[in-house]
């Protein structure tokens, strides 16, 4: 439960992009406001400057959809992951941060979401056809990928190389997930490797 009380009433809330884990902004919320993001999943602040409510987006339209809660360790933060309807920043960018934006954390939620689709299997996706067939088919799978990468690389066609790039990476994805890994771990792997 969140301690209110701590801090005059108020907690920070750090809000990230549910998908490429970019810090988008920093708000404060009260516990009415924290209630009503809870009510609505849309966050919801408490505005210092007008002593008010404030829901990101009631002017602009570029709401932050609730995706994920979590409270700090102290109970006196919370961190909210969100899909944003648009930009964050009222500057018209993605995050109110000035630092060069990344999607590389996007590898992370969708080795979320291949874990999701090995656990459930639903009908009529792909990936459940891949997990299905075996490890030895998505082995498979991911040396043709890799064929076409190295043949598409010798063209200068930026569009195919990078689809092939971005198959060959999905299909990895597939693969750690089938063998009970993840992106992360390889990460682990590259980071022991890298030296200054």
């Amino acid at each position: 439960m969140l301690d209110f009380e701590k801090q005059d009433g108020l907690v920070p809330a750090v809000i990230q992009d549910y998908q490429t884990l970019q810090v988008l902004m920093l708000g404060y919320m009260n516990e009415e406001s924290y209630k009503k993001t809870l009510e609505t999943k849309k966050v919801t602040f408490w505005s210092r400057s007008r002593n008010c409510l404030w829901t990101k987006g009631e002017t602009s339209g570029n709401f932050l959809h609730v995706v994920e809660m979590f409270t700090d360790c102290d109970n006196d933060t919370i961190l909210i992951k969100a899909k944003a309807d648009g930009p964050t920043c009222h500057k018209g960018t993605t995050s109110c941060f000035d630092f060069e934006e990344s999607n590389i954390g996007f590898l992370s939620y969708l080795q979320k979401f291949i874990d999701k689709r090995n656990a459930e299997r639903p009908a009529g996706s792909y990936t459940t056809k891949l997990f299905r067939e075996g490890i030895d088919k998505i082995a498979k799978k991911v040396g043709e990928e890799a064929v076409e990468l190295v043949i598409a690389s010798k063209n200068d066609n930026d569009s195919l190389f990078l689809n092939e790039a971005a198959d060959l990476l999905y299909h990895t994805v597939v693969m750690l997930s089938a063998k009970g890994k993840k992106i992360e771990d390889v990460v682990a792997v590259l980071k022991g490797r890298h030296q200054e």
